[in-house]
């Protein structure tokens, strides 16, 4: 079953596609889009969905898995962020993909155990359990790569399926 789990914002959406098959997490690609915040609003978000619809079109995910809006000491930050999640939402059911929403602490248990962990402890697992060589950069792509691998999780307790992974393989 293929995952894509996003981080997203306006400046940097991160995204992150990975393989769940017979419980070994795989990552098949991962990246940022990024856009400048001298272009205008509509066109920054014009570029996250058309680069997300072709991905999704690409790679065809069985579901989406994104973060909960969260309104953190920044409210400014808190609508751009909204506006990007409103065009991620757009691309999943524009292209019939489930989505799974779910919040920063379930993330952060689902990869680390510990719904408080901080950004290091995540990126650390993220990276054990996708097998990865290096640590995925910039955060917002870690970020994205724990919202799949959590998406993960919670599909298959959705569907019955074996949701134990292995950081050994």
């Amino acid at each position: 079953m293929i995952v894509l789990g996003i981080d997203p914002g306006t400046a940097i959406c991160g995204y992150g596609f990975i393989d769940n098959s017979q419980g070994k997490l795989t990552a098949i690609e991962y990246g940022a889009i990024t856009t400048s915040a001298k272009a205008r609003m509509q066109d920054r978000l014009e570029k996250i969905y058309d680069n997300l619809d072709a991905m999704i079109k690409k790679f065809k995910p069985e579901v989406i898995g994104i973060e909960k809006l969260f309104f953190g000491r920044n409210a400014t930050t808190a609508i751009p962020v909204g506006q990007a999640r409103g065009v991620v939402l757009l691309a999943a059911v524009k292209n019939n993909v489930e989505i799974i929403e779910r919040s920063p602490a379930e993330i952060k248990q689902a990869v680390t155990g510990y719904g408080g962990a901080d950004k290091q402890q995540v990126i650390f697992m993220v990276t054990k359990l996708l097998h990865l060589i290096e640590e995925p950069k910039p955060d917002d792509v870690a970020d994205a790569l724990a919202v799949a691998i959590c998406t993960a999780h919670t599909f298959d307790n959705f569907s019955g399926r074996n949701n134990l992974y292995s950081i050994d393989e």
